[in-house]
């Protein structure tokens, strides 16, 4: 009985290879072997009839069937075209195959149409910049859920304080209410990866806070520069000075900020984060209303950060 098994579970892959198609782990191909956790994701995604699921890195198309069962709509979008072609394959003439859209190239590289959900098992080296093209994308998507590399996911979550939060916590936290669904093991994954994998839901924010996330950015970026320094010292770096006296600069005249004139930037700089009792404060146990605080004290003294 156990060969049997063996044998059915292999038999895509079998297929694929018979054709040349070896998967490539360069671009990320670890195709999840598991139907009850591509069940479960799609169930955790909580798919309308009316809905456009957008699906990145379908692969052989195991949840994609699932997506195109419970959607109005999947749009798949494959970088690799022996893939795409191979999904082809799998519904031209099929009674799913009017439902389904496929994009082949990359991803980020590509101008996102209109979708509902994201649902999809991600190459996991586009983790960082997929999670921001899809939080900026308008218009604004229902919620997303995807795989991600373990530790990547638990920075997502990370709370202050933790270990792990970082400035990816805070900028996703910024846009996004993020969850952990649940852990999923290598070994459910053929190829397996050499990391263990977690999936998130991610709903963005609509509206998002009323700031320029550019700007926001180059602060968090500052802050968690030294995330173990306090912001006195990360804010004395002669680099972060000069850029943020720049724009000091710029901006000064057109808001009538003056420094006064017995201070130096740099006093001018470190003066603000006193009086506002953030010259001690360290970015890992700052939350979101701290870093909003800051950046509106700073904004206010005519230092920008974009």
């Amino acid at each position: 009985m156990p060969k049997v098994r063996a044998e059915k579970k292999s038999r895509v892959h079998k297929q694929i290879q018979k054709q040349g198609l070896n998967f490539n782990t360069d671009l990320g191909q670890h195709i999840l072997k598991n139907p009850m956790i591509v069940t479960n994701m799609v169930d955790k995604a909580a798919i309308r009839q009316t809905d456009t699921v957008l699906e990145i890195g379908p692969g052989t198309g195991n949840m994609t069937v699932k997506l195109l069962e419970k959607a109005k709509k999947v749009i798949a979008c494959e970088i690799d075209p022996r893939m795409a072609a191979e999904l082809q394959k799998r519904f031209q003439g099929t009674p799913l195959y009017p439902k389904i859209e496929i994009m082949v190239g990359d991803v980020l590289k590509t101008k996102l149409p209109f979708f509902d959900l994201c649902v999809a098992n991600l190459p996991y080296q586009i983790s960082s910049s997929i999670v921001f093209k899809l939080l900026l994308h308008r218009p604004y998507f229902r919620c997303a859920i995807l795989m991600f590399q373990r530790e990547f996911a638990q920075r997502l979550v990370a709370e202050p304080g933790d270990k792990l939060y970082c400035r990816l916590s805070v900028n996703t936290q910024l846009l996004a209410v993020v969850h952990h669904i649940m852990k999923v093991g290598k070994n459910n994954f053929r190829p397996p990866p050499k990391v263990e994998s977690s999936v998130v839901r991610i709903e963005p924010k609509n509206p998002p806070p009323p700031i320029n996330f550019k700007e926001w950015d180059g602060m968090v970026k500052i802050c968690f520069s030294r995330k173990n320094k306090t912001l006195g010292a990360s804010f004395k770096h002669n680099k972060v000075l000069a850029m943020m006296e720049k724009n000091y600069n710029t901006f000064a005249s057109l808001e009538n900020k003056i420094i006064p004139d017995d201070f130096s930037f740099k006093e001018y700089v470190n003066n603000i984060l006193v009086e506002n009792d953030y010259e001690k404060k360290r970015a890992r146990q700052m939350d979101l209303d701290d870093f909003l605080n800051l950046l509106k004290i700073m904004n206010s003294a005519g230092i920008h950060f974009s």
